[in-house]
């Protein structure tokens, strides 16, 4: 089978299965309120857990590649009421290590779970698109682009209004399960100095229930293309991932 012949099959196979779902789609604003209300309690609740961070070195060397260098996988655990953790380094590019020191690193005071979240749902335009499956569930895809007129008051919403993409929440949890975004502009860091990141780079995160009530975070993986300290092209394919979450606080 070409791929045309394959591209409007797939066509027709999605029409159908829309066809056959004489369903309406959720009332927009209960719906909303639901999700930011779970995304603001999973934001609070996330400090009290220790969990395992599986990431990619994040190296630049001269020819300007991100993220190319190898894998490390560290514990992290909350101290001290949440305002700190211990982050000890358990593997290095699949192997054990022995004896590392734990490192006490303070948590930066921020925003309560619900000011996040209702700034950077303010930062964008979101539609109910259509339902789909993930993960054998049946979620809610909606499409979100930034607001012109959007002035962020936290870190999260500055980074939102430089995206748009597709979110896929699951319908009976009320819970977002993945997020696709692309940037729309350029995306500097380093306060433009270390470099930048072109329009165009993605992101995307996933999210699964930890237990019964409570979701939290899994993945993100971050790829773009720009400029390194000004001149050398810049590549990132980073990939970071968060498991073996246990409830300590």
């Amino acid at each position: 089978m070409t791929l045309a012949a394959r591209t409007i099959a797939a066509a027709l196979l999605f029409q159908a299965a829309t066809a056959r779902d004489p369903r309406p789609l959720p009332d927009p604003k209960p719906f909303f309120d639901s999700v930011r209300s779970n995304l603001a309690r999973s934001q609070d609740e996330q400090k009290q857990f220790a969990y395992k961070e599986r990431r990619t070195d994040l190296d630049l060397n001269p020819f300007g590649h991100v993220g190319t260098g190898g894998t490390r996988v560290i514990g992290v655990t909350p101290i001290a009421g949440a305002t700190a953790v211990t982050r000890q380094l358990l593997e290095r590019d699949g192997q054990p290590v022995a004896n590392s020191t734990p490192v006490r690193r303070e948590i930066r005071m921020t925003a309560q779970g619900r000011f996040v979240v209702d700034d950077v749902a303010a930062m964008l335009d979101v539609t109910i698109d259509h339902r789909d499956m993930l993960d054998g569930r049946e979620a809610i895809v909606v499409t979100f682009k930034p607001r012109p007129d959007a002035k962020p008051r936290t870190r999260e919403g500055r980074l939102a209004r430089d995206f748009r993409g597709q979110i896929w929440i699951d319908e009976q949890a009320r819970e977002v399960a993945m997020v696709d975004a692309t940037a729309i502009d350029d995306l500097s860091f380093g306060y433009g100095v270390l470099g930048w990141l072109n329009e165009g780079a993605t992101v995307t995160v996933r999210r699964q229930p930890i237990d019964a009530n409570l979701w939290l975070p899994i993945s993100v993986r971050f790829n773009g293309e720009g400029r390194a300290l000004l001149f050398r092209k810049l590549t990132i394919h980073f990939a970071l991932d968060w498991f073996d979450y246990r409830k300590v606080l």
